[in-house]
């Protein structure tokens, strides 16, 4: 799919939300898509499927869903819903169990590429980061200038129960500007 310049409406769907805590209704999210006129990206509903995120590394081919609630979660990988959608400038954070998505994460490395392929486009993005932090941690998924997207799943990967950690992969758009 070619990508053009994109013009959006609602812009605040894609805006992080500073008070962590609250929950929200955002926005109704609409980007035009210049090079055709009839391409609308709505913000999707929850549990919806979204994309697939492709890990080369690992030969993983993974559905992204709307929400990270425990019924998205057994679904695929859960986006983030007070984060941008992939391919959009800022962070798009994507969850996802241990044991199940996200099972060998841990083999990632450091320019590794993940491809988000979406209705709206594809965006590759490359692996700069690789982080542990506690489970608590809300830096994950604070608000960035660039289109980055981040994977966040728990750690240790074989811990048994509630994981007091999270293992974050993060990595930035190189295949494309952001589509806003």
């Amino acid at each position: 799919m070619e990508l053009g310049t994109a013009s959006y409406a609602g812009v605040d769907a894609l805006q992080m939300n500073s008070n962590l805590g609250e929950q929200q209704n955002l926005p109704k999210l609409e980007f035009f898509m210049q090079t055709n006129a009839k391409s609308v990206i709505t913000q999707p509903k929850i549990g919806e499927v979204i994309g697939v995120l492709s890990i080369p590394r690992l030969k993983r081919d993974l559905p992204i869903i709307e929400g990270t609630g425990s019924k998205e979660l057994k679904r695929g990988v859960g986006h983030y819903v007070r984060s941008v959608l992939p391919g959009v400038s800022d962070n798009s954070v994507l969850s996802g169990h241990r044991g199940t998505v996200f099972r060998n994460l841990g083999d990632i490395k450091i320019r590794d590429l993940l491809i988000v392929t979406t209705e709206y486009g594809e965006f590759i993005y490359e692996v700069y980061k690789l982080r542990i932090v506690k489970a608590n941690d809300k830096t994950v998924i604070v608000p960035n200038k660039d289109a980055i997207l981040t994977l966040s799943t728990c750690f240790p990967f074989r811990y048994i129960g509630k994981a007091p950690k999270r293992y974050i992969v993060q990595a930035i758009l190189v295949n494309t500007d952001p589509i806003a």
